[in-house]
């Protein structure tokens, strides 16, 4: 069939696109899901339940593991920017207060795909206009629906899993622009090295790193001493690193020796409340 339908238990009918929602809400909202918990969910056959894991693990909403499916990153897969929004709230939310403070009215930055980039974005005073450069479509509707900043688009190859413009196009187009600041963040920090599990990321962020001079590292506690099959580089790319204060004092230590100024945010009570880290 043109859309595939199958027939439930209950004698319900489902859709493949209706199943996959089901299924993607739910790894989302839980972090992993079981298969017998999707079988029951959805009413279908375990065979269809597999078909239908693999095909949103080709899209990269999850990640199909033994016995089920999870939202969590690994050392080859990131999660989708959907979940990375319910994950580190609060680390995120006053990381990003500290990143604003280096933003000023009328400088142009550059925020990469990141929600922690997104966090210092909504972090600046939206009345005080920058120029906002990005290839991140959240953050271009942020820019243009809740602040009088200005919008610079990167476009190229839309990637639905990051809601995220990719490719040579976006990389032309940054090599184009200068930048009075960088705003970035990468999925993983393990010694000096700075890592992402998707080689089309870090070809983008290797070129933004490469347009402003000052370049904030934006970096949550929970990626510190992980691993991500990709190299972006190191930690001493950048001018600053900000992390919050989970961060162990070793490997704070350890950045301020490189050269780079550290910032830890202090998470405060009014920061949004999340259910994971």
């Amino acid at each position: 069939m043109a859309s595939e339908t199958l027939q439930s238990a209950g004698g319900l009918h489902r859709s493949a696109t209706a199943r996959h929602q089901i299924i993607t809400d739910r790894v989302r909202l839980d972090g992993s899901v079981t298969m017998d918990e999707l079988v029951r969910a959805t009413g279908v056959s375990r065979m269809t339940v597999h078909r239908d894991l693999d095909a949103l693990e080709t899209e990269g909403v999850l990640r199909k593991v033994r016995g089920g499916a999870t939202a969590t990153r690994s050392s080859s897969f990131e999660s989708d920017l959907q979940y990375r929004l319910t994950t580190a709230i609060e680390a995120k939310a006053a990381i990003g207060r500290a990143a604003a403070q280096f933003i000023d009215g009328g400088q142009a930055v550059i925020f990469d795909e990141s929600t922690t980039a997104l966090a210092a974005l909504r972090a600046v005073d939206p009345t005080d206009p920058i120029i906002a450069i990005t290839n991140c479509v959240p953050t271009m509707t942020h820019v243009t629906s809740k602040t009088k900043h200005r919008l610079i688009g990167l476009g190229g190859d839309y990637v639905a899993q990051y809601q995220a413009f990719l490719g040579i196009l976006c990389q032309q187009m940054i090599s184009n622009v200068y930048a009075d600041v960088l705003v970035a963040s990468c999925s993983a920090v393990l010694g000096n090295a700075t890592l992402h599990q998707d080689s089309r990321i870090v070809q983008v962020k290797q070129t933004m790193i490469a347009a402003a001079p000052v370049r904030l590292l934006l970096v949550d506690s929970s990626k510190i001493d992980m691993g991500a099959i990709y190299r972006l580089g190191k930690i001493g790319d950048f001018t600053h690193l900000i992390t919050d204060e989970g961060a162990p004092a070793s490997f704070i230590e350890g950045v301020r020796e490189l050269g780079v100024d550290v910032v830890v945010a202090e998470i405060t009570p009014s920061d949004p409340v999340g259910t994971r880290r």
